[in-house]
């Protein structure tokens, strides 16, 4: 059974191992958790029998007026059931009250995105790759 929190209590980085697949240069558990800590909401997807999580959603805000969905990741022995639209739609539900959210992503996942009510925007981006496992945290 997968069970969905809103809480990192008791998330530790051991318990996120194996996301970012495909990346060049992922993030380390250590950053992973730094991600989700920062950010302004939280959804996690437990697998019950194991405890391990096998999902997140997180969101950036203001907290007034907008909001960005930066990361959605299902283990890739968990896609495919469901749990990344439960996540996005648990994810929706939590931003419910502001104006604005957004989210950017490849053009091949548009269509995952309007299954659960978003649609198609215009936008810019930059992607510093040799940043992609994460700043470095300053001492």
């Amino acid at each position: 059974m997968i069970k969905y929190s809103t809480s990192l209590q008791n998330i530790s980085q051991e318990r996120l191992k194996g996301f970012f697949v495909g990346w060049s240069s992922p993030p380390s558990p250590e950053t992973h958790l730094r991600i989700l800590k920062g950010g302004y909401k939280v959804v996690i997807a437990i697998d019950d029998t194991s405890n391990q999580i096998i999902g997140f959603i997180n969101a950036i805000s203001d907290g007034v007026l907008s909001a960005y969905i930066s990361l959605l990741e299902v283990l890739p022995d968990y896609q495919g059931q469901g749990i990344g639209q439960e996540l996005v739609g648990l994810m929706l539900e939590e931003l419910k009250d502001l104006y604005m959210i957004d989210l950017l992503c490849d053009k091949e996942l548009q269509g995952f995105y309007k299954k659960v009510g978003m649609y198609e925007a215009f936008g810019m981006s930059i992607r510093n790759y040799e940043h992609q496992s994460g700043r470095k945290i300053q001492k």
